[in-house]
């Protein structure tokens, strides 16, 4: 039988009026559907509500936040059709046995340590999309990265990756001119671009990385199937070979419930803290 969820002031009646406004300012053009979907998600990947436990009612959902059926019904069917939960009439909402696991298999970890090697292995455990590949005019903020002029030409390519037939990832790269002649769609499709470009001769030095969070505009939630505004982490990489030369840079985007990353921070004899491995 699945566990029912104990009253605990948070459901149907028992809803406070903080309660009812904690989906934010009523001015967002985040759907009230998504807001609610966002919280109900959060709770299960949390372990709030567990495995097996009967997540709150359309009716709750609707006294809780003071919405309307459909909205209530909708933020339930896309926690189903993520495989986070299991609906039925007359048993209710239901947390799935293995929530993370529906979700397209447990984060990838990537990290400071081995960045070459995690790159390799992540390439090599996922299926290649290749949306767009071209040569093109470098922009001033991609001549920036790769230290050429506004204008030079550089070979262009949009890349989607996907494990267990769910997307992880949506790629933008940039190579020089020079190394991209040496490939073709075929071969971006084939196996990781950085081992494309060291089979090219090119010997990497050294990689400067970013990461921050961005949106997902139209195309990118169509291609890593999200939302529109839906929250992704976006790391930005170039890499350098072993003459100073930047030679390929890249923008990464993530869904985060499909990677993580992770750095280790080390006492030094000045007592200071560093990356292990940068």
């Amino acid at each position: 039988m699945p566990k029912k969820r104990q009253s605990d002031g948070r459901a149907g009646k028992g809803a406070t009026s903080g309660e009812r406004k904690s989906l934010g300012d009523p001015r967002s053009p985040v759907p009230l559907y998504h807001r609610i979907y966002v919280i109900l998600r959060e709770r299960i990947l949390t372990g709030a509500y567990k495995v097996g436990e009967t997540l709150p009612s359309e009716s709750e959902l609707m006294q809780r936040y003071s919405v309307s059926r459909i909205t209530a019904r909708r933020a339930l069917d896309e926690l189903a059709y993520e495989g986070l939960v299991t609906r039925s009439r007359g048993r209710g909402t239901q947390v799935s046995a293995r929530p993370v696991m529906a979700i397209g298999a447990a984060p990838i970890i990537a990290g400071m340590e081995g960045l070459m090697a995690n790159l390799s292995i992540v390439g090599r455990k996922t299926r290649v999309s290749v949306f767009e590949f071209d040569f093109v005019p470098a922009s001033d903020a991609i001549a920036a990265e790769l230290g050429v002029a506004p204008g030079v030409e550089v070979q262009r390519a949009v890349r989607g990756r996907s494990i267990d037939g769910k997307p992880f990832s949506l790629s933008t790269t940039y190579v020089l001119e020079e190394i991209g002649r040496t490939l073709s769609r075929d071969d971006m499709a084939a196996g990781p671009l950085i081992d494309l470009i060291t089979r090219s001769g090119v010997k990497i030095g050294y990689v400067n990385q970013r990461l921050t969070a961005t949106l997902a505009d139209d195309v990118a939630a169509q291609r890593l199937d999200v939302h529109v505004a839906s929250p992704l982490l976006k790391v930005q990489r170039t890499f350098h070979d072993t003459q100073d030369r930047a030679c390929y840079y890249v923008e990464l985007l993530y869904p985060p419930s499909r990677f993580e990353y992770r750095m280790t921070l080390t006492r030094g004899r000045d007592d200071r803290f560093s990356f292990r491995g940068a």
